[in-house]
């Protein structure tokens, strides 16, 4: 299916690994260029490079710790210019409401709450003048099925959900749409992390991570190129009924008590 995104210019943030990089060669694979921001430049050359060999198109990188107001001030005016921001960049540690104090909630939520918040306010802007322009946000499932070992990350990302849809809700009267994405487990980096975290909760070793992922719908965890191709449909004109809607992708685990 074409998905006439060709030549459009794409913003992932926490573009150089798991389910950002999965974005970088979904859409470059549809012909956009693109530019990826993390925190980390080794990461980023290695991930643009990547893409470029893949798919020939352009790749531009941005370094920055996007926890930092003057970082996505600094992003935006290095880049201000682009047709879909995917608002990906976020780690919000595990843990109950005893094991993370509120310094690491700040710390937190500066990245994945107020960073996505913040970057919508630099780039809404230039979209609504120019009457056109896709965010999707990439949240997360412990918005809808919170738990208490992952308190912070469930308050973070219901905060997100309410705010996807709140802005998306009223964003298509300028031509923008705004939506979010809550993957499930998905096999990256980060799910072994917070596996890790929660099994050291539930059993007091953090070595018995594998058991937090037994059970998982159709055996096994989501794929980051499940969630970046569900973006690329979301950010096209495929989807272009789509805004202030947050679609689940966790193959109906909330509903398996």
């Amino acid at each position: 299916m074409e998905m006439e995104l060709r030549g459009k210019r794409v913003l992932i943030t926490g573009g150089s690994k798991g389910i950002g990089l999965a974005c970088g060669h979904a859409f470059a694979a549809e012909g956009c260029d693109l530019i990826l921001a993390s925190r980390d430049q080794a990461s980023l050359d290695t991930a643009a490079g990547a893409i470029r060999g893949r798919h020939n198109v352009q790749v531009a990188s941005f370094a920055g710790d996007l926890g930092e107001v003057a970082a996505r001030a600094a992003l935006h005016k290095a880049h201000p210019q682009i047709d879909v921001l995917v608002n990906n960049a976020g780690a919000i540690p595990g843990g109950t409401i005893t094991d993370i104090d509120i310094a690491r909630w700040q710390h937190a939520w500066q990245l994945k709450v107020f960073g996505y918040i913040h970057l919508c306010q630099l780039y809404m802007p230039e979209m609504e003048a120019k009457g056109a322009g896709v965010i999707v946000n990439i949240i997360g499932m412990a918005g809808r099925a919170p738990r208490a070992d992952y308190i912070c990350g469930a308050a973070g990302n219901a905060a997100l959900i309410a705010f996807t849809g709140a802005l998306g809700g009223r964003s298509p009267d300028s031509g923008v749409r705004v939506m979010g994405i809550a993957p499930g487990a998905t096999m990256t980096d980060r799910i072994i992390t917070l596996s890790k975290s929660r099994a050291k909760t539930k059993f007091g070793d953090e070595s018995r991570w594998e058991e937090m992922l037994a059970g998982l719908p159709l055996g096994r965890a989501g794929k980051p190129e499940e969630i970046a191709e569900l973006a690329v449909f979301c950010a096209s004109p495929r989807g272009g009924y789509l805004s202030g809607t947050t679609i689940d992708v966790d193959a109906g685990a909330q509903f398996r008590g």
